[in-house]
């Protein structure tokens, strides 16, 4: 078993591999977590789309290259995320529909523009990263948006915590509610964007929800699960290149994302909030007959 992980981390594209997860994993945790806490997981694999168009641009432009897909997902993403909470604050639409909308639009259009470029496009590459080719630009792409992600939420972790608990509240209290949820969506597109270099386009919304979702079923509290996250998020990873590294045939991505599914699925049977815990759903709660407590008789 030593003899195996010797060879392993004797390759240098493996030693990479694992510290660019390791850092991958600490910045998109905290991300993948709230957008749970706030059910705004399908709004990850929205925007997870929604910046197709502008990285199929930026490679068509630039190659690719690290800074052409930030540039280009991020005027993508951040001009779907802006569109739709105009749409929802100004229009009948609610959020939900304004953003599916428009990420529909935008997954077209990258389509349509992946289809016009032809067989420029490395198109596993696109679908499914290149961990073990990670370049140094990505490296630094990487730790760019962690050391970001990490110091926003030291500075939001409070307003996405009351926002999150009691959206009413918060909106009464602060002027312009809508500044932390935009800079929450750029957080989702910026660590987006690193997860796609890395896993591709398909895969990268699965390391920021399954983690999440299988950390939800061993905590209750939310720093718990920020802590959950981050050790489901980093088992993940390191077991599918573990598992791509013994099945060289197997893309490191789905073997990745593959690893989280399981945690998952593992979770929901075992952890003390699935199946097997004592979770109690309001519904079942209403269901059940509550007893009745005799009144005491008067003493003489």
């Amino acid at each position: 078993m030593l003899e195996f992980f010797a060879e392993m981390w004797g390759f240098a594209f493996m030693r990479r591999a694992f510290v660019a997860t390791t850092v991958l994993s600490i910045s998109i945790a905290p991300v993948g977590a709230f957008l749970v806490l706030r059910r705004l997981s399908l709004a990850g694999e929205a925007m997870a789309h929604a910046i197709t168009p502008g990285i199929v641009i930026g490679f068509v432009a630039a190659g690719m290259s690290a800074a052409s897909l930030l540039v280009g997902g991020l005027i993508a993403g951040i001009g779907v995320a802006s569109l739709a909470a105009l749409l929802a604050r100004r229009t009948i639409l609610r959020s939900d529909a304004s953003l599916a909308s428009l990420y529909l639009i935008a997954l077209a259009a990258g389509i349509f523009i992946l289809s016009a470029a032809g067989s420029a496009v490395p198109l596993q590459s696109f679908l499914f990263g290149s961990i073990l080719g990670i370049d140094d630009p990505s490296m630094l792409l990487l730790g760019g948006v962690a050391t970001v992600t990490l110091v926003s939420f030291a500075v939001l972790l409070r307003p996405l915590i009351v926002s999150t608990c009691d959206p009413v509240f918060f909106e009464s209290q602060t002027r312009r509610p809508w500044v932390a949820e935009q800079i929450f969506m750029l957080l989702v597109v910026l660590n987006l964007l690193a997860a796609f270099k890395t896993l591709g386009t398909l895969m990268a919304v699965g390391l920021m929800i399954l983690p999440a979702t299988a950390a939800r079923y061993w905590a209750s509290t939310i720093t718990g699960q920020l802590a959950a996250g981050f050790v489901c998020a980093l088992s993940s990873c390191w077991i599918g290149l573990t598992l791509s590294y013994l099945l060289p045939e197997t893309p490191s991505g789905p073997a990745i994302v593959l690893v989280a599914g399981c945690l998952f699925l593992v979770s929901a049977l075992f952890g003390p909030l699935g199946f097997g815990g004592s979770f109690q759903s309001p519904s079942d709660a209403e269901a059940r007959p509550v007893p009745r407590i005799p009144p005491q008789g008067r003493t003489p």
